[in-house]
């Protein structure tokens, strides 16, 4: 790549080319006045300072007045100090050349404004986080337009940005345009957040709506007002579209290979909150993995297990697999547990034992009842079933389980039932006498 660059100017750098304010600052500063001008210059800015701060301390001792402080705290000083520098412009204009303290001036008074209007802001949207970024960012750059603008910079500046280009082409990319589509593009990209955060907060005000639905416009809204603001933004700073559009379907056609698994899982991640599948609160099982859907996002899903393990599961697995949900109709869900006793036994007494176990404990529910069941005949005893049902199977039945077990196994020895252990019967048989055969 080729740069088209016209640095002579900048090689052949001439004092004349800062301007006249420069100039006279200059010539200014040569002289006892302009020490003296600059020396007032401090006094009124170290002046404001102090101002500003005793005014805080003695609005915040009370306790009270918070929206005053934060006034006070943002725009005190540099509102002090462009009122210190006015009265000492006029007052030492009559005596000596004030160029410098007219430049103060003009530097403070874009700087008030500004942190006036990012006040305000702050004040309309508390809860927007993008004035943060706009005050870090893009105030500054504000700022530093102004000043190159009030010192005369500024043409000079753009002239010499405008000199330094990319060739593109038919065309020409210059740094100017690079540097003011990147201000756009913040610009746009701001407003664009703003936007998203506006309806964010309208959504989360509008019950009517799914909160699915709620959470798939507010996922998508981001990027795509994002995307708006850039193909607005980009024909603005005077970037044609059509020469992005090549790349742009080469790079689509390999993101589109590249990415098939990401992009099944973000719609796959649509579906599952468009469709209430499933939602936070409810016990599934997916795979060999267990537990409580604790959040969903486009891309994943967080599965708590009931011992406390996050699983992180992509969507598309939810889509295409089978999933077991024992909270999707209604929470209740059966419970069994399986003993053995001795073919000896009381079977009847036995099963009652368990439903007796079962329908003590609270969490099992009344309605169905317990129920017992002779399950089938093994090699060492009669294998007895009891099933129960539960309301709250998502904090677990291990414990209940536990419970349960201990309670059957306390009755059955009261009764005298006992619960065999596998028996094994071992024969030996004495070897075959051997037969010899006679002698020939």
């Amino acid at each position: 790549m080729l740069w088209a660059m016209d640095l002579s100017n900048l090689f052949d750098f001439r004092l004349e080319l800062l301007g006249p304010t420069i100039h006279q600052l200059i010539r200014e500063l040569a002289t006892p006045q302009g020490w003296w001008a600059a020396a007032a210059l401090v006094a009124c800015v170290l002046l404001a300072m102090q101002l500003a701060s005793s005014l805080t301390n003695r609005v915040g001792a009370g306790g009270r007045h918070t929206l005053l402080l934060t006034w006070i705290d943002r725009i005190g000083w540099p509102l002090i100090a462009l009122m210190l520098v006015v009265v000492a412009k006029t007052v030492l204009s009559r005596f000596m050349p004030v160029t410098m303290l007219a430049v103060a001036r003009e530097l403070l008074v874009p700087l008030v404004a500004i942190r006036t209007l990012l006040l305000a802001l702050r004040q309309t949207f508390p809860t927007a986080t993008w004035l943060a970024s706009l005050e870090r960012t893009i105030a500054p750059v504000i700022w530093s337009i102004a000043a190159l603008h009030v010192l005369d910079l500024l043409p000079m500046l753009l002239e010499t940005l405008e000199s330094i280009a990319i060739p593109l082409g038919k065309s020409k990319l210059s740094l100017l345009q690079v540097i003011t589509g990147l201000i756009t593009l913040a610009f746009a990209g701001l407003i664009a957040l703003w936007i998203s955060s506006a309806l964010d907060a309208r959504l989360a005000l509008a019950d009517a709506i799914p909160q699915g639905a709620r959470a798939v416009i507010s996922r998508i809204s981001k990027p795509l007002l994002t995307l708006i603001a850039l193909l607005i933004a980009l024909p603005i700073v005077g970037i044609d579209l059509t020469v992005l559009s090549v790349f742009g379907g080469a790079l689509g056609v390999g993101l589109g290979f590249g990415m098939q698994k990401i992009v099944a899982n973000y719609i796959s991640g649509f579906i599952i909150l468009l469709d209430h599948s499933i939602e936070p609160g409810r016990l599934i099982r997916v795979d060999r993995y267990r537990g409580i859907v604790s959040e969903i996002r486009t891309r994943y899903t967080v599965i708590k297990g009931l011992d406390g393990v996050d699983a992180i599961v992509p969507n598309e697995m939810l889509v295409n697999s089978v999933v077991e949900s024992e909270t999707f109709t209604d929470s209740t869900t059966r419970v069994a547990l399986q003993i053995g006793v001795g073919y000896q036994s009381d079977v009847e007494q036995a099963m009652q034992i368990l439903i007796d176990a079962a329908a003590a404990q609270p969490r099992v529910i009344k309605t169905p009842a317990p129920r017992a069941f002779l399950v089938a005949f093994a090699d060492s005893a009669i294998t007895l079933e009891v099933g129960f049902w539960v309301k709250d199977p998502e904090i677990g039945t291990l414990a209940l389980r536990s419970d349960i077990n201990l309670e059957v196994l306390r009755r059955l020895r009261a009764a005298g039932i006992d619960i065999p252990f596998p028996q094994r019967e071992v024969t030996i048989r004495q070897p075959a006498p051997s037969v010899t055969s006679p002698a020939g």
